[in-house]
């Protein structure tokens, strides 16, 4: 087995940060049906005059990994390798899917079964701008061949040895048959290997003898015919598997988070983590991928389910299937324990808000900076941070050091420390990150940041903005918003030190 994963074997949730997730090179043997998404991407602007239906100008054609494929592909960017056992077709589609497989490293397809008499999976959704209006599957659903799945059975008994944990991803497209599930979950629990399924089957019992099963509230719903709204009713419904399976579950509950039954312990309910939805196409590939790369690596299940949670948040906020990478895990970790350890606040380092700005960057989020004292928060300073955050998806404010603030405004300011004001600034709505300089300007916190947005109030022309010039150097923009009227903190200081009467 791998190293790495009997290496942490006794680690604790709090011996366990962003620095040292714990995934690195976990051998994931992955079961199940592979898939190519096709995304058909263009844009409507009229009705056809044959039928009473769009238009779709198409401007381009994506081929992605799909069902068991995307679930290797996310393995392979969080750190892990992949061994993939399915069935594919002699098809254009079979070597279109090969061929983006090989865009991720670590993914072994040598496993793969190849039969003439059922085609390659496919799901074509066809897209205006971020709008799917139609998915057209190409799909055999019927059972296998007794041949072909002895075949399947084979493989994975040859490439047990090699994993660290074994992975089912059911799509209930025609490979996860009672004859290769009850099979590979036997040969994993033979080797000592653990397993967790992604379900598909209503007859839960087929997945008997997994480590984990991770159905979403509609699978555990539709196995058990029980409700499943509250902490309550899933607890109930999953116990009812637990009896079924010998299994643990780990259900996930799309706005409400994650839970994990046990027979011999509490639930465990953690919150979900995503701000924005724009597709979840594949997020339960994601939180497959990250399970089982912590059940790979002997990880706490509390931590798994954290990093799990934390992908699904990421990936559910990109469009169309897609994967985490390791780097925007770590930078969701880093922003979850700084939330934690400096409350609403949110106060970072300079490294750490590189960090959470690449993690942005790769989600193709937009990044506003605007930087100031922001000594006793006024509607002023509260209408410039709105005007800020409307024009991008993520907003970072640069807040001048104790230091800073005295070296500009003298010996009496600030009114209040740089601690105050960063909890302060950071317990806005409007703000996502806030951080500290110590310069008298934030021209090398913005060169470091590389912001897509820079932002300052219209008392500024922008040829004065401290950064424009860099900034609009690689394409981004300077934005001036207007400012309220009459309020500043040097009036408000004035009028607190004017005696009444």
């Amino acid at each position: 087995m791998n190293k790495n994963a009997t290496s942490t074997a006794s680690r604790s949730d709090s011996d366990l940060n962003a620095d040292s997730i714990g995934f690195e090179n976990v051998r994931v043997l992955i079961v199940g049906d592979l898939m190519l998404d096709i995304y058909v991407e263009g844009s409507v602007s009229r009705v056809s005059p044959e039928a009473p239906v769009a238009v779709l100008h198409q401007r381009n054609v994506r081929y992605v990994p799909g069902g068991a494929a995307n679930v290797a592909a996310n393995v392979s960017t969080l750190g892990g390798k992949a061994r993939l056992i399915g069935v594919i077709g002699e098809d254009d589609a079979a070597r279109t899917l090969q061929e983006r497989l090989k865009a991720f490293a670590g993914i072994d397809t040598s496993y793969l079964v190849t039969t003439p008499d059922r085609p390659t999976t496919t799901k074509t959704r066809v897209m205006s701008g971020h709008h799917q209006f139609v998915r057209i599957d190409n799909e055999d659903k019927s059972g296998l061949s007794v041949e072909t799945g002895e075949a399947l059975i084979a493989k994975i008994e040859r490439a047990i040895d090699w994993a660290d944990v074994v992975l089912i991803s059911d799509y209930d497209k025609g490979v996860c048959v009672r004859q290769v599930v009850t099979k590979a979950l036997e040969i994993a629990a033979r080797h000592g290997r653990p397993s967790i399924v992604d379900p598909k089957q209503r007859d839960v019992s087929i997945y008997a003898g997994a480590t984990v099963i991770k159905p979403n509230r509609a699978e555990l719903a539709a196995s058990t015919g029980h409700p499943v709204g509250t902490d309550a009713e899933c607890e109930d419904a999953a116990r009812q598997v637990i009896a079924k399976t010998g299994s643990s579950v780990i259900l996930t509950r799309s706005e409400n988070g994650m839970s994990y039954f046990t027979s011999d312990a509490s639930p465990i309910h953690l919150p979900t983590f995503a701000k924005e939805v724009f597709d979840v196409s594949g997020a339960g590939d994601t939180v497959a991928a990250t399970l089982a790369m912590g059940l790979g690596s002997k990880l706490p299940v509390r931590y798994s389910m954290r990093c799990a949670n934390h992908a699904a948040s990421i990936v559910v906020s990109k469009l169309g299937t897609a994967t985490v990478s390791r780097s925007e895990l770590a930078a969701a970790l880093h922003l979850e324990d700084h939330a934690a350890n400096t409350g609403r606040g949110r106060l970072f380092s300079l490294s750490e808000a590189i960090r959470m700005r690449e993690t942005w960057r790769q989600m193709e989020l937009t990044v506003g900076f605007t930087n100031g004292c922001f000594d006793l928060l006024h509607p002023g300073h509260v209408s410039l941070l709105e005007d800020c955050a409307a024009q991008c998806d993520r907003l970072i404010v640069a807040l001048n050091t104790d230091a800073s603030v005295r070296r500009l405004k003298g010996e009496t300011r600030p009114v209040q420390n740089e601690t105050g004001r960063a909890r302060v600034i950071g317990a806005l709505e409007s703000v996502d990150l806030v951080m500290l300089f110590e310069e008298d300007t934030p021209l090398e916190v913005i060169q470091a940041l590389k912001p897509d947005l820079l932002v300052k109030g219209s008392d500024y022309t922008v040829d004065k903005v401290v950064g424009a010039d860099f900034v609009q150097s690689y394409g981004g923009r300077v934005v001036l918003v207007d400012l309220v009227e009459g309020q500043s903190t040097t009036k408000l200081i004035a009028r607190a030190n004017t005696p009444f009467g």
